[in-house]
């Protein structure tokens, strides 16, 4: 049973998506009060999160935020139409991945689906469960890494797009590769999605992330992971 959270005060949106979802494989849930909920993510009890970025009595941001301090669950966060800098606002707090209001809710649907294969499965192939790459120490079971000996916490797409960047090496990827790579080909986004996930990559692995010595930029091509 996969768990979904839905953090929205729309009875109408949330009954849409419940709707959506009830023949399926499912379990929604509906938040009341934000503090009980963080905790109950805390305690690992949801696979996927649905944010409602303007709610009546706290920001969606800030939740965002609250949670990515944490916990890596995947977000996605529903945006205003034709509102862009909340889109980029979102992936900066750190989403998984944004969807704009008024939206189909298979799209959601094939979103959500996306998410969960990923966040379910390496898509590398021959990869230990454990391995060290340089000072970096990659956990594929648990997606997490380290650097040095110290923990850094990602988010699932951050993760992805790590994994895919270090264990292919010196091989540049166009951000149009990246999107089908990590969001799949059921994401319909903004290029700038990949360039915002990798900026926040740089800015928790890099010492100085304005002058990167790992995820580096071929200028006019894409990102690549600098071996050395």
């Amino acid at each position: 049973m996969i768990k979904i959270l839905i953090i929205d005060d729309q009875p109408l949106l949330i009954e849409q998506i419940k709707y959506a979802f009830e023949d399926e494989y499912y379990k929604m849930n509906r938040v009341y009060n934000i503090e009980e909920v963080l905790k109950q993510i805390e305690n690992k009890s949801y696979d996927i999160i649905i944010l409602e970025s303007e709610l009546h009595k706290k920001d969606g941001f800030q939740i965002c935020k609250e949670i990515r301090k944490f916990s890596s669950v995947p977000i996605i966060m529903i945006t205003p139409m034709g509102e862009d800098m909340k889109k980029i606002m979102a992936l900066e707090f750190g989403a998984d991945d944004c969807l704009s209001k008024p939206f189909n809710v298979l799209e959601l649907k094939a979103r959500i689906k996306a998410i969960l294969r990923r966040t379910k499965r390496v898509e590398v192939v021959n990869l230990s469960p454990e391995f060290e790459i340089g000072e970096f120490k990659i956990n594929t079971l648990g997606r997490k890494i380290s650097y040095k000996g110290e923990d850094i916490n990602l988010t699932g797409k951050e993760f992805d797009l790590f994994l895919l960047l270090i264990t292919n090496p010196n091989k540049v990827f166009n951000r149009q590769q990246l999107l089908e790579k990590i969001w799949g080909y059921e994401y319909y986004g903004d290029l700038r999605t990949v360039d915002v996930h990798v900026r926040r990559l740089r800015e928790k692995i890099e010492k100085n992330s304005s002058n990167p010595k790992y995820i580096l930029t071929k200028w006019g091509m894409g990102y690549y992971f600098k071996e050395k």
